[in-house]
């Protein structure tokens, strides 16, 4: 007399990884970003808390430009030092993952790389830690560290400028 109604069995459906969910809710609260993004395979998961991307995107530029800003005795100079700055951030290395930069392999350890040296393709030019991984990242072309754009254990975004390689 009673039937039970059973909702129709879902063979495409999701599966959410709550454990992977949590531990990138975490990851941005301990590094203050916004946003992150992992994928993995044909998975892809997107975290984000408050504001969003867009506003978090600009800041490091923001924080680039007023490095010229504290010379302005010389006003015809810094104009012209912007622009090549500018130049030089389209054809910088960025980073391939929300995460956090480190400079050097471990605390007191000298930087991979300075400003002025050499480096050939796939030598490590600095970490960026994401989900607890440690992911070196690589020239990507032989020249000079003309440029670092980022601080050691500074928070970064997908597809910041990281380093100016010549």
């Amino acid at each position: 007399m009673a039937e039970t109604k059973r909702a129709p069995a879902r063979k495409s459906g999701m599966n959410v990884d709550t454990k992977l969910v949590r531990e990138l809710a975490e990851l941005l609260a301990e590094t203050g970003l916004t946003e992150i993004e992992v994928e993995d395979g044909d998975r892809k998961v997107r975290v984000s808390r408050g504001g969003g991307v867009v506003a978090a995107a600009p800041a490091p530029v923001a924080m680039a430009a007023p490095a010229p800003a504290p010379a302005p005795a010389a006003a015809a100079p810094a104009p012209a030092a912007s622009e090549p700055a500018a130049e030089a951030h389209a054809d910088a290395m960025k980073s391939p993952m929300v995460g956090t930069c480190y400079l050097a392999p471990e605390p007191g350890a000298d930087n991979f790389v300075n400003v002025g040296d050499s480096v050939k393709k796939g030598d490590t030019i600095l970490i960026v830690e994401a989900m607890k991984v440690m992911n070196p990242i690589t020239a990507d072309r032989d020249g000079t560290i003309k440029a670092i754009l980022v601080e050691n254990a500074q928070p970064v975004e997908f597809d910041q400028p990281l380093v100016v390689i010549g």
